[in-house]
Parts: C-alpha cells; structure tokens; sequence
C-alpha cells in the first residue's frame, strides 16, 4: 500500500459517511453510504430499496468522503475508486458499522454491503478556509442521513 493510499484511509477511518457514484441506465447517480475500513479496504452499507447496491456490483465505482462540515481549519476529501462486489460481512466488520438505522425514506432499512478494492486514491486539501464554512463558501450543514 502507497503512502498516499494509507493517509487516505486513515482520513477515511474519521468520518463515518460518504457517496458512492456510479452509473445506472447510463446516467450517473449519487447515493449516501455508511462506511468502514477493513483489510485496506472500503466497506460500504448501504439501503437496497434504491437499487443503487445492484447498480454498483461488479462495476466500477468512485467512493468519495471529506471533513467539510467539520469546522476543522484544514478540510480534506478523499477519493476511492475501484470495482465493487457485493459482500456479506463478517461478524468483525459488522460491528464496526455499529447499529443499522430503521427506516430510509420511509421503507424498512434492508442493509446490503459493498466492498470497493481501491485502484485509484486521492485526497485534497484545502487549508486556511474559514471554520464553519464548506469548500463552495456557504454555511455548512450536517448530514442527518444514518446508514
């Protein structure tokens, strides 16, 4: 593993959200996913009922997280792009995503896991930017979505 690939995931160990981009009927699309890293790579849990996870299985993907609601003086985002397998995780691994919420958008929350082995990283920085302000200049807002 790179130097940069393992700073990555370290960045990646201290948020616990991110989006996963992939393409479904040709058009790309955006879905929120909750995250850990284990073995050097990215698992991720996300809700069936979009059908994004199928969309994901066996294709290429870009996984994307950052501290740009933080506050943090230095904002970072990191990137991870690879192909994805649809996973059962291991007991271990299951814990480490703690509970599981109940519902998303209003439908049961029917857990589906992800497994992205990265083949592309990156991670930006941006330092000097005012506290409580987001990357684009606006009031940052945090997310409420829990995977």
């Amino acid at each position: 593993m790179s130097p940069e690939e393992f700073h990555a995931l370290e960045l990646l160990r201290r948020v616990p959200y991110g989006r996963v981009a992939t393409s479904m009927r040709a058009l790309p699309f955006l879905a929120v996913a909750r995250h850990v890293v284990a073995d050097g790579r990215v698992l991720l849990r996300m809700h069936a009922g979009d059908g994004c996870p199928r969309a994901c299985g066996g294709s290429v993907v870009a996984y994307g997280a950052d501290n740009c609601n933080s506050g943090e003086p230095t904002l970072w985002t990191v990137q991870f792009t690879g192909t994805a397998e649809l996973v059962e995780p291991s007991t271990a691994e299951l814990e480490l995503f703690g509970p599981a919420p109940h519902f998303m958008d209003g439908e049961v929350f029917d857990p589906v896991y992800l497994r992205i082995e990265p083949q592309l990283v990156t991670v930006h920085t941006l330092a000097g930017s005012p506290v409580g302000e987001s990357f684009g200049g606006s009031p940052a807002r945090p997310c409420r979505h829990a995977l």
